[in-house]
């Protein structure tokens, strides 16, 4: 087993198949959760993201074999100076612009896509470390990322639900319905922060909306509790929580 794993570590065909298929892989199972939950960033996305990162170290690593063997002499020659980490350098700097390109301003005051950018950017350091023939951190950091890609999504959702701020979202028939929305919120103990009016983007809808940020007073309330008392009013006719 020592001496297969030696074997693997060394630059090598075999090493090289297995370090993609590791990257793609592990790119595989990271795309497949964000998939389940309809993310821009899919299967695929992830897997070429992590293949094209190993690709990277091995292309380093394959100049390197060669300056210090075949081309030694060449190299003596001409003075020729190699850096094996620029590779990886340009990889990481430029995964910055396939990430920024999920990040989307949704409207309402809210920012999506974060998490996905910053999946892309784990992906392609965990592909650069499978390059690089780091098996166990490989197999490491994919565990770290499954449990907080997929483990940990739900009970942030728990967490959020439980905090005594929210933020919501309320279409309503007229403008001079707001102060009754917000005295109704008010009338839940809650303290409203800021109020933000804006026009209704969805087509053929021509009702005023509002972005509300506020706090819930202490004891049983709830957010649901909170969304049913604002939705129970005539003249709200859609509500819903804004959640980052």
């Amino acid at each position: 087993m020592g001496t297969a794993f030696s074997y693997l570590h060394a630059f090598n065909f075999a090493s090289v198949v297995v370090r993609l298929l590791l990257a793609m892989a592990c790119g595989g199972v990271l795309g497949y959760g964000r998939a389940k939950k309809k993310q821009n960033a899919g299967i695929r996305t992830y897997m070429l993201t992590a293949v094209g990162a190993a690709l990277s170290v091995l292309l380093a690593c394959y100049e390197y074999e060669m300056m210090t063997g075949q081309w030694a002499p060449i190299v003596a020659e001409v003075g020729m100076k190699f850096d094996a980490s620029r590779y990886s350098a340009q990889v990481i700097s430029g995964i910055g612009f396939l990430a920024a390109g999920t990040i989307l301003s949704s409207g309402h005051q809210q920012v999506s896509g974060l998490t996905t950018a910053a999946g892309l950017f784990s992906s392609v350091c965990m592909g650069i470390a499978a390059g690089a023939g780091m098996y166990d951190c490989v197999i490491i950091v994919l565990v770290i990322l499954v449990v907080v890609l997929d483990v940990i999504y739900p009970l942030e959702g728990a967490f959020k639900r439980r905090l005594r701020n929210m933020t919501i979202y309320v279409e309503f028939t007229s403008i001079e319905y707001l102060d009754e929305i917000t005295d109704a919120i008010r009338g839940e103990n809650a303290t409203v922060y800021d109020i933000d009016v804006e026009r209704t983007k969805r087509e053929g809808s021509k009702y005023p909306a509002a972005v509300i940020v506020l706090q819930m007073g202490r004891g049983n309330a709830s957010h649901s509790g909170m969304l049913s008392t604002v939705a129970e009013l005539p003249y709200v006719h859609t509500i819903h929580e804004l959640i980052a």
